[in-house]
């Protein structure tokens, strides 16, 4: 599953009356003692499903029959399976040509179970489970759950549709929900005659009767519960065969089948890359790949039918800009990666989950790359997946990649930076030592190996180990059992005709901390100015010496070339002079230049260095011209200002911004170039974005004509569009610049497209203004019909970036409506994102407080570790002003700005 942490977020939506909101002004709710969680028993094992289900898009409620194929492996009279928010009418038990029905029939609300009970103790051996139940087709988005979309000719379409990762498939129908519990899977879908009704295998009978019609499917290969999927609805397509001769569509909503082009282009590219490269042909006839107008995350793996909010598949040829089409090839490549890895192969319980996440959000790269070289999309992958590692994962409140999971609701919580992005991170790093064949080989012999199975992360280090002959349990079992990583403190110890590197290894803490006696077994390459080609030393104590083969004395020294390794270099302060002219020459590659300037930010903000002399060594930059670096130092410039948005020094800070940005914007101009390539478009846009938020005066002027110009354009075609690729900078400058007339101009745009990614960048800018009336006019806006609920939460997030006074003015919102929060999304990961986007900014320890006292006084539901680690931001927050505060002033000073 993608969840949108690339940035990686909606239902029928409540409306906001004044009695909810004195509700909420008045509500508390304290967390419950859980019983700890039991997996289901395995006296009786399903083996097989056979689904008949009917939703109603009228009532919103669905009826369902099932026989389960079951072996009764203990002598039990009761058998014990998932359900929740589920009917069950009538349960029977066939065996031998005898059915008995059951004596009685419950079911457990907190542990989400049915037990169905027997007179008489079952016969060992196989037999069948017959199930007559209903449900509702709900607006939580997840298990099964309704959405609509409205088409071209005004009329609104309603979908059922599913989401059962990682613990709703009981929610459309009893069953063992565990990934460890696979079956095979015979569905039946009753839907109305218009309707497309798709699941994960092909239509095998298709029958009419009235106004509805009857579809079966073929049965699904063995898998895992939360893999199965139904959608049922109104929807065009495309298609295309793969050379493989599988046959791929890409379903849109009615109208817009021509957006899913570009889609259909990558998946038919992306499943023959993948058979090569997994020596495992993709074993389902058809792949499907469908765009839910209301969906939590980015998308979800179904076998065979990948389902996918509308902005990571859609691609409209005028209005998507090259960011969002990037995004699409990325989440398509992830997916269809899952259908082997994850989905084939799967983990054996969630614990386990990085196996699946961590290993697609590496390989989503390494497909991008094969479709699309020119991109330079492992650059970007260091400033995005790679970066995010590491900053999660140096708080104390961050855990192992492979962390103990008991009860469902925790499941969500790790749906998160460490197993997604330090997962395949730590994935890069193995590969890169174990060499790219022998990894490759060890992948392909793993999954041969438990294919149609359930399996270990111990499984794939074993199949590893043979195709490489590398002891990969010892060193990896560090890099995933523990939190953490290491910071690699290193010096050199240099005579007439050698040169030694000293590295000393302790862990990188947020908040300077040296107390940690955590070691790591740490693939260490190295690179100098004499020798590009890198050396490689594993480090497997507190300790080590390296010396470097073909280096001169005074030579500058690069320790993780190309920013593979999963770690922090801090240079002693000889090398890293000797580093910072080959910096600003360019004779270390982009990724380099990167990886320097990551490190020594991280550096400054965790205390291990001033951040005053960092600014000064920044001045090493001012030759950069590469988006991915520039990018990098944008995003580590804005997070410094955060600190200072609310003191007079802030002025000076935009300045500073706008003497560092402004020229490059000046030589990479307005206006698309026949010699642009992919990032062009990429850095133009972050230029315009971030100097028409610093002030600059040139900028905001241009962005505020080529809005009055676009809006012309789309009344009465008598202007002139904004590009798709600086669009979105363009709405935030003027949105940040303007008032009430920009406000209602935007609104008008917003109502007048049908096309979600522009409805996106535009719901998202809204309540960055300083207005604090505009402010609070979005956060209700955000409540409203006329965004979906899946938006909601990074319609918020656009008010909490506008500065300290629009952080505080988005917490009181979500105080005052937090039961309509937490009815919409408790226990899912848009309630973790929501609690992070309000809270984790703050820099004001009376905010500290007063966050923590919230909580403690109201359940927060799969969030406990979001506002942990929203706690300890705010405190490190507090912490770095504090300690650099006064003498980052003072730099701006000294410096004239």
């Amino acid at each position: 599953m993608s969840t949108s942490l690339l940035t990686c977020l909606r239902i029928t939506v409540l409306s906001k009356s004044p009695i909810i909101v004195r509700l909420a002004r008045n509500f508390r709710m304290t967390a419950t003692q859980k019983k700890p969680f039991e997996h289901l028993p395995k006296s009786v094992i399903p083996s097989n499903y056979i689904l008949h289900l009917h939703p109603d898009l009228q009532k919103f409620t669905f009826s369902g029959k099932e026989s389960i194929d079951v072996e009764v492996k203990e002598s039990v009279n009761s058998v014990k399976m998932n359900s929740a928010e589920i009917e069950v009418q009538t349960a029977s038990f066939t065996s031998g040509g005898t059915t008995v029905s059951s004596a009685d029939i419950k079911t457990n609300a907190e542990e989400e179970t049915l037990t169905v009970t027997f007179p008489d103790n079952l016969p060992l051996g196989t037999g069948q489970i017959h199930l007559n139940f209903t449900g509702i087709l709900n607006d939580k988005l997840r298990g099964f759950y309704r959405s609509c979309y409205t088409a071209g000719d005004g009329s609104k379409k309603h979908i059922a549709v599913t989401q059962f990762e990682s613990t709703d498939a009981r929610r459309a129908f009893p069953c063992w929900d565990e990934p460890a519990f696979k079956a095979t899977f015979d569905v039946t879908l009753v839907s109305p005659l218009a309707a497309v009704a798709l699941s994960n295998m092909p239509v095998v009978k298709e029958d009419v009767q009235g106004d509805m019609k009857v579809t079966t499917y073929d049965r699904s290969p063995i898998m895992s519960t939360y893999l199965v999927a139904f959608v049922v609805g109104e929807f065009d397509y495309v298609e295309a065969r793969d050379r493989n001769n599988v046959l791929i569509r890409v379903y849109t909503p009615v109208g817009k089948k021509e957006q899913g082009e570009f889609a259909l282009d990558v998946a038919v590219k992306t499943l023959p890359f993948y058979n090569d490269y997994f020596e495992i042909p993709y074993p389902l006839p058809k792949m499907d790949l469908i765009a839910i107008p209301d969906f939590a995350a980015g998308a979800m793996e179904n076998w065979g039918l990948v389902t996918y909010r509308e902005t990571a598949l859609l691609v409209d040829p005028q209005n998507t800009s090259s960011g969002t089409k990037q995004w699409v090839a990325l989440v398509v490549g992830h997916e269809l990666a899952h259908q082997w890895f994850g989905n084939l192969v799967t983990m054996q319980w969630w614990t386990h989950l990085w196996l699946n996440e961590g290993f697609a959000s590496w390989i989503e790269y390494l497909c991008v790359d094969h479709c699309f070289p020119s991109w330079d999309i492992w650059l970007q992958y260091v400033n995005m997946d790679f970066s995010r590692a590491l900053e999660l994962d140096a708080l104390d409140n961050s855990h192992p990649i492979e962390v103990p999971v008991g009860h469902p609701e925790e499941v969500d919580e790790i749906f998160d930076a460490i197993s997604y992005c330090k997962g395949n991170s730590v994935i890069r790093m193995l590969h890169n030592w174990l060499g790219a064949e022998p990894f490759r080989k060890g992948l392909a012999l793993y999954l041969k190996r438990h294919q149609y199975k359930n399996a270990l992360t111990e499984d794939l280090w074993a199949a590893l180990e043979e195709s490489s002959g590398k002891p990969v349990n010892k060193v990896m079992s560090t890099w995933t059992g523990q939190i953490g990583y290491p910071m690699l403190t290193v010096d050199v110890v240099e005579t007439s005709d050698s040169v030694t590197l000293h590295v000393q290894q302790q862990k990188f803490c947020a908040n300077g901390d040296n107390s940690s006696e955590q070691q790591w077994l740490v693939p260490v390459t190295v690179v100098t100015q004499s020798r590009d080609t890198p050396q490689t030393y594993l480090l497997e104590g507190r300790e080590g010496q390296i010396v470097l083969e073909g280096a001169r004395p005074g030579d500058w020294i690069k320790v993780n070339p190309k920013q593979i390794g999963l770690f922090r270099v801090k240079y002693s302060d000889d090398l890293l002079k000797r580093l910072l002219p080959a910096v600003k020459n360019q004779a270390l590659g982009a990724a380099d230049r990167l990886g320097i300037q990551q490190d020594l930010f991280a550096l400054a903000k965790a205390g291990y260095s001033s951040t005053a002399n960092l600014l000064t060594l920044m001045g090493s930059y001012g030759t950069e011209r590469n988006y991915v670096v520039l990018s990098s130092i944008n995003a580590n410039l804005a997070d410094l200002g955060s600190l200072f948005n609310h003191l007079p020094c802030y002025e000076q800070f935009k300045a500073m911004r706008r003497k560092i940005f402004s020229p490059i914007l000046s030589e990479v101009g307005w206006e698309k170039k026949e010699t642009d390539g992919h990032t062009d478009a990429l850095l133009r846009n972050m230029l315009i974005g971030t100097l028409g938020h610093s002030g600059d005066t040139e900028v905001i002027e241009k962005c505020r004509e080529m809005f009055k110009l676009h809006s012309k354009e789309v009344d009465n075609g008598a202007g002139k569009l904004i590009p798709a690729d600086i669009r979105g900078s363009v709405y935030s400058t003027v949105r940040n610049s303007g008032g009430g007339d920009e406000y209602e101009e935007l609104l008008k745009l917003f109502k007048n497209t049908d096309l979600h990614e522009e409805r996106d960048r535009i719901q998202r800018v809204l309540g960055c203004g300083p207005d604090a009336e505009l402010r609070g006019k979005t956060l209700d806006f955000a409540l409203s019909d006329a965004v979906r609920s899946n938006d909601t939460p990074f319609v918020i997030a656009g008010v909490a970036k506008a500065g300290w006074e629009g952080r505080e003015q988005t917490w009181a919102f979500v105080k005052n409506n937090y039961p309509i929060f937490l009815e919409r999304y408790a226990g899912g990961f848009l309630f973790q994102r929501l609690v992070q986007t309000t809270c984790a900014s703050f820099v004001d320890m009376d905010k500290y407080k007063d966050v923590e006292k919230f909580f403690s006084e109201n359940k927060a539901p799969s969030a406990e570790r979001a506002i942990k680690q929203s706690l300890e931001g705010i405190k490190l927050r507090c912490s770095w002003l504090q300690r650099d505060g006064e003498a980052v002033a003072q730099w701006f000073k000294d410096h004239g700005f």
